[in-house]
């Protein structure tokens, strides 16, 4: 019985190959838009400070909800429109381009994304909480 030695430590011709070869040329990446609002979505939340609105339907409570958004345009230019809630009294025009900005830069670093145009529509101002007063 004969046995054969391997380098195991020599990198494989496909291994090398692979990193050699430009990255455009080894294929295509795409994004589901489903992931790109989520991530539109949580950097406003994260900009605003994670404010939250209550949600109603006719009169009915249905629970509190943070950002919301909707996406156009390819990937090159996409276009968002974003519903969210601010702190009151924060000012609101601060906030809304701390939020364009946070959205823009978070989907330019994660996915690669151009952003054209950010809407923006302030649906809710939220009071800050407060701790319940003893008296």
């Amino acid at each position: 019985m004969t046995e054969t030695a391997h380098d195991t430590t020599a990198p494989s011709e496909s291994a090398t190959s692979a990193e050699s070869t430009d990255p455009a040329e080894r294929g295509h990446l795409d994004i589901d838009r489903a992931v790109l609002r989520k991530i539109a979505e949580h950097a406003a939340n994260h900009a605003t400070g994670d404010v939250r609105a209550r949600r109603r339907i006719a009169g009915v409570g249905l629970g509190e909800h943070g950002a919301s958004a909707r996406l156009a345009g390819s990937e090159r230019h996409l276009r968002i429109r974003l519903d969210l809630a601010v702190h009151y009294p924060s000012p609101v025009g601060r906030t809304v381009s701390a939020v364009r900005e946070q959205v823009h830069e978070e989907l330019e670093r994660i996915a690669g994304c151009r952003v054209r145009a950010i809407e923006v529509t302030v649906s809710a101002l939220v009071p800050e909480s407060r701790a319940p007063r003893v008296e």
